[in-house]
């Protein structure tokens, strides 16, 4: 039996929505191959959660003691959304050490958590992305210079966090600053992007070991009350997820392949989630998601579902998949 870490926690604004997550692959563990122990992080000290106690991790190789037995591992899953996983930081520990993990490597999480130079790449390879430009908090910014570069309206983001965490939508050269003020709460940078009106869908995709090929889930489209899919959109019931997509086969395929192409292209591994805007039918790459939300109400299993697969099987092919 293959000892799994679930590890969770981590720095960021999206640290409750973590927990949740490790919760839902404890949860869906085939447990007669994989023991899952869940595994804290906080303020860089690891906690293993183990037979109803709480253990100290030695950080020399990521163990504990139970019982005069030393605990290792066989492979970490890592939930932890943002920092440190998400911007690659805690892969470069585990590859110290030789532990393999679910997720994206150092090199590619740190590019994708970055959306200025995620979107700056995609665009290299010939994806459609928006216009952007990068505000620094610690270079002159000429304000005028960016109206005239990507109008109003537009939306301001923090370049490196997630869950919609300090996203505005920008209407006038005052929302515009109190935007930028806003995002910089969560990020020393902040991407200033074009509007691109359209429908909103996510495309959650992985590596099936059983068929050796890419699999696209199902793909979700999006709608809210809200002016976009904010926090209380995303976590407190104020969108409508449909899965499959309402979309002409021709679009969905467009977006499938694209989907494929980037998970090649950035070296993706495991479960990841890829945005669209679809605005003329033309699909514009809004984000790729390394680690995605798996709670009760995140939109990877909900396609999981609709694809006829179960969550048990999906993190089994994912524990299963060689690291990269």
């Amino acid at each position: 039996m293959k000892r799994i870490a679930i590890l969770t926690g981590g720095d960021s604004v999206e640290y409750d929505i973590s927990i949740q997550s490790a919760k839902t692959v404890k949860e869906n563990l085939d447990n007669k191959i994989f023991d899952g122990i869940i595994i804290h992080l906080k303020n860089n000290v690891f906690k293993a959660h183990y037979k109803d106690k709480i253990y100290n991790i030695n950080y020399n190789d990521f163990s504990f003691i139970y019982n005069n037995e030393k605990i290792v591992f066989d492979i970490i899953f890592i939930v932890i959304h943002g920092a440190p996983a998400e911007n690659g930081k805690i892969q470069k520990y585990f590859d110290k050490l030789t532990i393999p993990y679910t997720s994206c490597d150092s090199k590619t999480s740190n590019l994708t958590f970055n959306k200025y130079k995620c979107n700056k790449k995609l665009k290299e390879l010939g994806f459609d992305i928006p216009n952007a430009y990068l505000y620094s908090k610690h270079k002159k910014n000429n304000i005028e210079k960016i109206i005239n570069k990507i109008k109003i309206p537009c939306f301001v983001k923090p370049n490196e966090s997630g869950s919609s965490y300090g996203i505005s939508k920008i209407k006038s050269v005052n929302d515009l600053t109190n935007g930028i003020n806003n995002a910089l709460k969560y990020s020393l940078d902040v991407v200033i992007e074009e509007e691109i009106s359209g429908i909103e869908v996510t495309c959650g995709v992985f590596f099936n070991t059983k068929t050796k090929r890419i699999h696209k889930l199902p793909i979700t489209e999006i709608r809210t009350k809200e002016e976009f899919f904010n926090y209380k959109a995303k976590y407190e019931g104020k969108s409508q997820e449909i899965t499959p997509a309402k979309i002409h086969p021709i679009l969905a395929k467009k977006i499938y392949g694209i989907t494929k192409k980037i998970y090649e292209n950035l070296s993706l591994k495991g479960l990841c989630r890829i945005d669209y805007i679809i605005s003329n039918n033309t699909p514009y790459v809004i984000e790729i998601n390394t680690i995605p939300g798996l709670s009760d109400k995140s939109i990877i299993p909900q396609q999981i579902k609709v694809a006829d697969l179960s969550l048990k099987e999906v993190f089994t092919m994912c524990l299963l998949q060689e690291k990269n």
